[in-house]
């Protein structure tokens, strides 16, 4: 049986809470707390991080992965604003939705252009955001920026810091992968990145338009193993943005002529 934690004064002190209403009641507002164990326990003395301070831990990695993020532009992509009747989507729009209640193992999703793929996969991360994941979804050559940008003078975050965000995201969503920059540095950091998802079975998205002898073949190897990925959902469907808005998004549309 866990002892029960208390406050420690010199850290409560070191935070100077501004209200007693915001106290954590675990805590006193320390953001640590001491274990009720004797003289010689390997614990005695020991300074553990309160539930409130993981959780604002938690709340500022969220806030890293939303910055460096793409979903800004993809607000409106959820499985509501998603036309599953469309020929040829309705495979990848049901296994889009099991995945997004439970992300388990990874989802690859091959088609051509405007053929859904993107809206899926923020769908997804706009309904696990919801659902307190740590998500980061990102169109791969702005990811790979995102990690160019920390070796510059203005940068406010390191590029440990940021490349760790990147490889232990609740779930990675890897949109147009293909479309990335073929540099070597390009290549070796993308494959560090997927490797790392893929050693630790990590849940993870990806999306690209691409054929298979296009994607750098170790990562295409780890993307079509069965053990994480059962198969490669192909959407075979017409480039979207050619229908009209009515068939787009038909709820929208019929919400507005009931207006």
């Amino acid at each position: 049986m866990s002892a029960a934690p208390t406050a420690t004064s010199s850290a409560a002190a070191a935070t100077s809470p501004t209200s007693s209403s915001a106290l954590c009641p675990h805590c006193g507002g320390s953001g640590f707390y001491k274990k009720a164990v004797p003289f010689g326990h390997p614990d005695f003395a020991r300074l553990f991080p309160c539930t409130c301070k993981l959780a604002e831990q938690e709340q500022r990695e969220a806030a890293r992965l939303l910055e460096i993020s793409n979903l800004a532009a993809f607000l409106d992509k959820t499985f509501e604003t998603f036309n599953p009747n469309v020929p040829g989507v309705r495979r990848a729009y049901l296994r889009a939705l099991e995945y997004a209640r439970q992300p388990r193992g990874w989802l690859i999703l091959f088609g051509n252009y405007g053929c859904g793929k993107t809206h899926l996969a923020a769908a997804i991360a706009n309904q696990l955001i919801q659902n307190h994941y740590r998500v980061l979804f990102a169109v791969v050559p702005d990811l790979l920026d995102h990690l160019r940008s920390t070796f510059g003078p203005s940068s406010e975050i390191e590029y440990d810091q940021r490349f760790e965000d990147i490889r232990e995201a609740d779930v990675l969503i890897l949109d147009d992968l293909g479309t990335e920059n073929t540099t070597s540095w390009a290549r070796e950091k993308l494959f560090q990145i997927i490797n790392h998802r893929y050693n630790f079975a990590l849940p993870t998205v990806i999306t690209s338009n691409r054929k298979p002898e296009e994607i750098d073949p170790r990562i295409f190897s780890r993307m079509s193993d069965r053990a994480l990925c059962e198969e490669h959902i192909i959407i075979d469907a017409a480039d979207y943005r050619r229908l009209p808005i009515a068939q787009r998004y038909p709820i929208a549309s019929a919400q507005r002529r009931l207006k």
